[in-house]
């Protein structure tokens, strides 16, 4: 059994039915009173965002959860469609259950989140950085460089982002896709 010493970040918790992602967790300690293990918790399967506080030492239910590539197909009106790259099994998630689904491109790698208890899987996860073409922009105006000025920008997958004035129509760009930031410009 697991208790509130095994905390971690990015752990998957059960609590009251519904699955929690842990997204930050501390400790408070006082001259009088017992530790207490607080954490503050996304949810998986739901949209919610709590606040829990634990007694030090009390028992927790973690769940057990594998990653797996998968590769995203296309998008219908049953979802987004996924591949697994080992067994090609295909499975459908809602877009609630990916992280950015504005920067899902054809072909590209995902991870997929399963749980172990159920085989259902629990939300999709893109990778930190990906690239893409800018399929339109406005033209920079030269000299307008003396503050960090930024523009709008339209990428492959019809998401807009903010670029430096520099980058031009036709150009393959790095974004977070945490954030939606840009990167980089990336040399073909």
């Amino acid at each position: 059994m697991a208790t509130t010493s095994d905390i971690s970040r990015g752990m998957i918790l059960k609590l009251d039915g519904s699955l929690y992602s842990v997204v930050e967790f501390g400790e408070n300690k006082t001259a009088r009173a017992a530790a207490k293990v607080w954490a503050k918790l996304k949810g998986v399967d739901n949209s919610r965002t709590i606040e829990k506080t634990w007694n030090s030492g009390e028992n927790i239910f973690p769940v057990r959860v594998e990653k797996k590539a998968y590769q995203f197909l296309y998008k219908d009106e049953s979802g987004f469609n996924f591949m697994d790259n080992e067994t090609f099994e295909q499975i459908a998630l809602g877009e609630d259950m990916i992280d950015a689904p504005q920067f899902l491109k054809e072909g590209g790698e995902v991870i997929v989140s399963i749980n172990t208890e159920t085989e259902q899987p629990i939300s999709a996860e893109l990778p930190e950085k990906i690239a893409f073409k800018i399929t339109y922009t406005e033209p920079g105006l030269r000299g307008d460089t003396a503050t960090r000025a930024l523009k709008n920008a339209t990428i492959e997958t019809g998401a807009t982002i903010q670029v430096p004035l520099f980058v031009n129509e036709g150009e393959v760009v790095r974004i977070n896709t945490k954030t939606g930031d840009y990167v980089e410009r990336v040399k073909e």
